[in-house]
């Protein structure tokens, strides 16, 4: 077993019911954050090229792609909401020095949402012809929507292998391999990209010509390069969470994988308003796409490079939000509440002030960023505008996301999901269908804006509360 770090000793302070100074609880933010943040800019980062490879083939297959983004996030939030269900307690029970409950617990999730995922993928594959005719799109981009979408579907049982072994690992507070896996996962994606998604050509390094085999399979490569790195990554963590895991390795015990009912409802008690929340909240996504798409494949492209370009501004408040999960679940489950409250209010302000800083980088280089995504110079123009805009509301929208992450660690999600709910549903969807027809996707993005500000804003009163501290565990 390898020896303690600093963090391993400030996270034993919390389960040993011994006091943590303000610098101390800074200080064990600040290490469950960085790898989390630094996992979550690779990421982002490796999506912006992984896009602007994509954005090279043209407006339409950037649109096809763009089209099916909203879904394929409402399938990975169905799995991370299941598999939160589940790491949300075995971060309680380590709280709480039960450490071979927690390993049991772990072997019913790896088998429950496995088979779970199972049934998810053929529902996907089900619908993957009819969905883009759903969604509106031109007739000409629903054949290469149709097969991202289904390629995609086919390799969901390995995401969710990954992400009960990563949302495992944070629970515990391993922050740094998960976060390193979902690094590597990102270089592997960008390189399969490289050579799925173009056919051979001749390339010029420093003066000299080289021939570059591809594969040149387009919109197809794009899937496969990302099912194939996904497939790697989540063999090496399950490897990691069964056989390397200091706390919950699973050859430190025998136990069996048969759920029981137990740990399954307490499973559900948590994940279903989760898995109501995403379902809902990437429902409405799913609306507002189509609400994009007739305005044309300009639209559409701007759309959806300009979300990959705002996810490099708040990528470090979901890194935070996981540090956030993690220190809330142990504080609780130690049965130490005022600490708890401390953990809930250091996270939130600091997300809100580095999410601000980015938000300023983003708005001066807006222009900048799409410019890096897409040669069409109306689909950065128009993609700059609507990232102006957005930058507004960041700060307030770190405080809804790390606030999220608070009441999921305490497993209190039912709160958060009807502020989700009412907030999108009614604000942002009502918004865009207002300003849409008079401002087109500029509108859209404006009625986002307003929606972000209003959510973080009951989040923040949500928060100042103290009813979201009940737990679930006995």
């Amino acid at each position: 077993m390898a020896p303690q770090s600093g963090k391993d000793s400030l996270l034993r302070l919390i389960r040993d019911g011994r006091p943590l100074s303000f610098r101390q609880q800074l200080t064990l933010t600040f290490q469950l954050s960085l790898p989390a943040i630094l996992a979550n800019a690779s990421a982002m980062v490796m999506h912006f090229i992984d896009a602007s490879m994509v954005g090279q083939l043209g407006a339409d297959d950037s649109a096809s792609i763009g089209l099916m983004g909203t879904t394929s996030w409402l399938f990975e939030g169905i799995l991370s909401s299941f598999a939160a269900g589940y790491a949300v307690q075995v971060a309680h029970l380590l709280g709480a020095k039960r450490a071979t409950e927690a390993r049991q617990v772990v072997r019913q999730a790896i088998l429950v949402c496995v088979f779970f995922s199972i049934l998810l993928a053929i529902f996907g594959a089900i619908i993957c012809r009819p969905l883009p005719v759903w969604l509106g799109a031109e007739p000409h981009i629903r054949a290469h929507a149709t097969l991202y979408f289904g390629t995609f579907m086919i390799f969901v049982p390995f995401f969710m292998i990954d992400v009960v072994a990563s949302s495992m690992l944070r629970s515990s507070g391993n922050m740094r391999v998960p976060s390193m896996l979902n690094i590597l996962m990102c270089v592997l994606d960008v390189i399969f990209n490289f050579f799925l998604i173009f056919p051979t050509r001749t390339v010029t390094i420093m003066g000299h010509q080289f021939t570059m085999p591809g594969a040149g399979l387009g919109v197809l490569g794009a899937a496969l390069g990302t099912a194939c790195a996904g497939l790697i990554i989540s063999m090496v963590m399950v490897y990691y969470l069964v056989f390397r895991s200091n706390e919950l390795r699973l050859t430190q015990d025998k136990g069996s994988f048969r759920p029981t009912w137990n740990y399954f409802k307490k499973a559900i008690n948590i994940s279903a308003p989760m898995g109501i929340q995403h379902t809902m909240m990437c429902s409405a996504s799913i609306v507002i796409t189509g609400i994009v798409a007739p305005l044309g494949s300009i639209a559409l492209a701007a759309n959806s490079f300009g979300i990959t370009a705002e996810s490099l501004c708040y990528m470090s408040g979901y890194g935070i939000a996981d540090a956030a999960t993690t220190l809330i679940g142990q504080s609780l489950g130690a049965g130490r509440k005022q600490l708890t409250r401390s953990f809930a209010w250091i996270t939130v302000s600091a997300g809100m002030v580095i999410m601000g800083v980015m938000a300023v980088l983003m708005y001066v280089f807006a222009t900048q960023l799409m410019g890096l995504m897409s040669p069409v110079p109306e689909v950065v123009e128009l993609g700059a505008r609507c990232l102006r805009v957005e930058a507004w509301a960041e700060p307030l929208f770190a405080a809804a996301i790390i606030s999220y992450g608070v009441f999921v660690g305490a497993g209190n999600t039912l709160v958060p999901c009807g502020i989700n709910l009412v907030s999108l549903w009614i604000v942002r969807l009502g918004l865009s269908i207002l300003l849409v027809g008079s401002m087109g996707l500029y509108g859209v993005w404006m009625a986002m804006a307003i929606e972000l500000c209003f959510r973080g804003i009951v989040y923040l009163l949500a928060l100042a509360s103290k009813r979201w501290l009940k737990t679930v565990i006995d």
